[in-house]
């Protein structure tokens, strides 16, 4: 039986973002993009994008879809894909601190918060962990109804255009 990959060897797949000019009716990101046309990004553009966002800033998925979204000149960023590399980059970026690599190397993957400021429980150790690195940092996750939150997010997100800034180090 073959060795499963790990989310490094996923993150360094080589795959490339590609353009889709005619989305199906139906298919995930269709309405949003009303008659536009779509990118499916990459692991490792995600994860490049990612970061480059500084400590006590946070992005919503949608502001990082619509940065993908402008980086390549089109109406929107693949809903689904982008959501599941994101959470690729979260688990190499945790493969990478149990390999003992320096925390301020690794892709800040808990600066991404979903629709209105939510902690993802989907990231590695759920909001717990995700509320913990954010409190780090200085961002602090407030309960909203069952769930945390981040209540400031929009004053936190960057106020330059996320995909034009310089590829982090």
């Amino acid at each position: 039986m073959a060795k499963r990959k790990s989310a490094i060897d996923h993150l360094n797949s080589g795959r490339e973002p590609h353009i889709v000019h005619m989305i199906p009716p139906g298919a995930p990101g269709y309405r949003e993009a009303n008659g536009g046309a779509m990118v499916v990004s990459s692991p490792a553009e995600v994860d490049a994008i990612v970061r480059t966002l500084r400590p006590g800033e946070v992005v919503t998925l949608d502001d990082l879809r619509a940065a993908l979204a402008r980086r390549h000149g089109v109406a929107v960023a693949c809903p689904v894909s982008t959501a599941i590399f994101l959470n690729m980059s979260a688990r190499a970026a945790e493969e990478r601190r149990a390999a003992s690599e320096p925390g301020d190397r690794l892709t800040p993957w808990w600066r991404v918060l979903r629709k209105g400021g939510l902690l993802n429980p989907k990231y590695p150790g759920g909001t717990a962990r995700q509320a913990e690195l954010l409190a780090a940092e200085g961002v602090r996750a407030s309960p909203l109804r069952r769930e945390l939150a981040v209540f400031d997010f929009a004053e936190r997100a960057p106020k330059d255009g996320l995909e034009t800034r310089p590829p982090a180090i």
